[in-house]
């Protein structure tokens, strides 16, 4: 037998709601802004303005849980700059990402001797280590140009290129010094070279070194191994939100190089942004529909003919609609006293300015 509900019980809610309202004298028309929540679900956000019209935007509150950000520096070797990597570390602890990747080249490698490898990997981590998040490394050439370095990565820090999911967002980290074994011995023979002519001659006749102009030592080297894994990994993580590739060279740039292809044809459906460094200059183009972003330097020598040769760090936000990127400058980092960390007031975080400041 049907029974219709009362209508007094639909009511009830509604009534109750309204002495609730009368009695309190607090309730507003605008109640979209005070049920704004944690993710605990507590009400984060309370208010006793009673009139109709409120002090503040229409827009809700920024706070969608799947949210999240996390940044990036570069280039802190190849003629590191004392002390800027120092200062970058501390502006990051103020910034509070929620994590930290990075472009590569994070020692200044130049030897064969693995007690020095790892004394150089000590003093990265003593100063990466103070960050107030976890840092994940990304090789670049300084630090896997020959195969002791090799050795010591595998031995201090595992496989040379990887991949991780963070709240549903996936990196990949690929190793482009994934050369041969005779390969790594050319291209280091060829680097003693070019430091010892730096040594004598300064940074301005590198660009005329044997080694700086091998094709493999400006855009890398990708092995087929390592393709298969990446495109393993791509396949396996179908429904991320979001894929960043991280590595040092521009692997792509080379004629006649089709294993990145590979990779890169493995994420067409998707969206994917390329973060790379090595030229210590920022510099962003469109590739395939997509941002590929060369990073300028934290710390490694730079430039004066390049534009936007200096030193930044950068901060990317995830969410369901996409990225955001926002690149910020060392100089522009200043704490609660208005001081650049570290005493950051007393170094140069952009070649043009020294050097217009010098004259």
């Amino acid at each position: 037998m049907f029974f219709r509900e009362p209508r007094y019980r639909l009511l009830r809610p509604i009534i109750l709601t309204l002495s609730v309202c009368t009695l309190l004298a607090n309730c507003s028309t605008h109640a979209p802004h005070d049920m704004a929540s944690g993710t605990d679900g507590t009400n984060v956000f309370k208010h006793g303005i009673t009139a109709a019209e409120t002090p503040w935007s229409e827009r809700e509150f920024d706070n969608d849980p799947g949210k999240f950000t996390f940044a990036l520096f570069s280039d802190l070797t190849g003629g590191e700059r004392p002390d800027i990597f120092n200062t970058a570390v501390a502006q990051l602890a103020l910034l509070r990402p929620e994590l930290i990747v990075n472009v590569g080249d994070l020692t200044e490698g130049g030897t064969l001797d693995k007690a020095v490898i790892s004394e150089q990997w000590q003093s990265f981590h003593a100063r990466a280590d103070k960050a107030t998040t976890r840092v994940f490394y990304t090789g670049g050439n300084h630090d896997l140009s020959n195969l002791a370095q090799r050795q010591v990565w595998q031995a201090e820090h595992g496989p040379r290129y990887y991949h991780f999911v963070y709240k549903s967002v996936l990196f990949l980290v690929l190793d482009t010094e994934d050369h041969t074994v005779e390969a790594l011995a050319k291209i280091h023979a060829a680097y003693t070279q070019a430091m010892d002519q730096v040594a004598k001659q300064g940074w301005d006749g590198f660009g005329e070194t044997t080694y700086a102009q091998m094709a493999t030592t400006q855009t890398g080297e990708v092995g087929a191994a390592q393709v298969a894994y990446v495109n393993q990994v791509i396949a396996a993580n179908p429904q991320v939100r979001w894929t960043f590739l991280l590595m040092h060279k521009p692997i792509w740039s080379r004629p006649g190089e089709n294993n990145f292809s590979r990779i890169e044809a493995a994420l067409a459906s998707r969206p994917y942004t390329v973060f790379y460094g090595h030229n210590h200059f920022y510099q962003h183009t469109k590739r395939l529909g997509r941002d590929y972003i060369q990073l300028g330097t934290t710390g490694g020598v730079q430039f004066a003919d390049k534009n936007l040769s200096v030193d930044h760090v950068s901060l990317v936000t995830v969410d369901d609609a996409g990225i955001d990127i926002a690149n910020i400058k060392l100089s522009g980092i200043f704490d609660k006293t208005g001081r650049i960390p570290n005493n950051g007031d007393l170094q140069c975080f952009d070649v043009k300015t020294c050097e217009a400041k010098q004259d």
